[in-house]
């Protein structure tokens, strides 16, 4: 078995790249703790340890060079630019199926990978009407993080609308507005199995679930 953090500098994990999924965890994590319903913890922080691990094949890395400068020192981008062409080469131009690519090379457990596979755009309604509360605190988890940490669902929500408007499924309006509600109801799902409020989840209440990297391998 092998550390997350071993798995991240396996596969050349942009730093910024590892910290949202960690905070992505660490979100899941602080919504199980907080459960009256059974749930796999264990299941639901490894995969969101690892849900995005493909997406930089999608960065635009001259913009996140605006946006994390620290990350991107002289010589920096053409290094994660070699990296991003290594894994379009690799896995394809498909980030999603990148990372479940990946998945299958870790060797994780199916339950991991199906938790994986339901984080994302297209999955929305699927994961409102699914049984499985594993999924929906998956889907949920990862619409909690913005590139600059904890948020709101709704502020969530309006910075998708802002970084992704015209691109991919975005173009279409209903399509969104659907996923929205779906998120909403993901929402009041889960919190109804909880005893905190969505407004309990903040950057600084999750900040202790952090050192999860350090406790996980898969």
């Amino acid at each position: 078995m092998r550390t997350i953090q071993e798995i991240y500098n396996e596969y050349k994990i942009v730093l910024n790249l590892q910290e949202h999924q960690i905070r992505v965890a660490a979100v899941g994590a602080a919504i199980c703790e907080h459960l009256d319903a059974p749930v796999d913890t264990d299941s639901v922080i490894k995969a969101l340890l690892l849900h995005d691990m493909g997406n930089i094949i999608k960065f635009k890395l001259g913009q996140s060079r605006q946006l994390f400068p620290e990350r991107f020192t002289e010589g920096k981008l053409e290094y994660w630019q070699q990296v991003q062409r290594e894994f379009i080469e690799k896995y394809g131009k498909d980030e999603h199926q990148a990372t479940l690519i990946i998945m299958k090379e870790l060797g994780v457990d199916q339950k991991i990978e199906n938790l994986v596979e339901c984080v994302g755009f297209l999955t929305g309604s699927e994961n409102a009407m699914s049984s499985s509360l594993e999924r929906k605190i998956c889907a949920y988890s990862d619409m909690r993080v913005s590139p600059h940490g904890v948020v709101l669902l709704e502020d969530r929500i309006a910075d998708l609308h802002k970084r992704y408007d015209g691109f991919r499924g975005y173009e279409n309006d209903m399509l969104v507005e659907k996923f929205d509600n779906a998120l909403r109801v993901i929402e009041q799902q889960i919190f109804s199995h909880c005893s905190i409020f969505p407004g309990d989840v903040t950057e600084e209440s999750v900040g202790g679930f952090k050192n999860i990297v350090s406790r996980y391998s898969v």
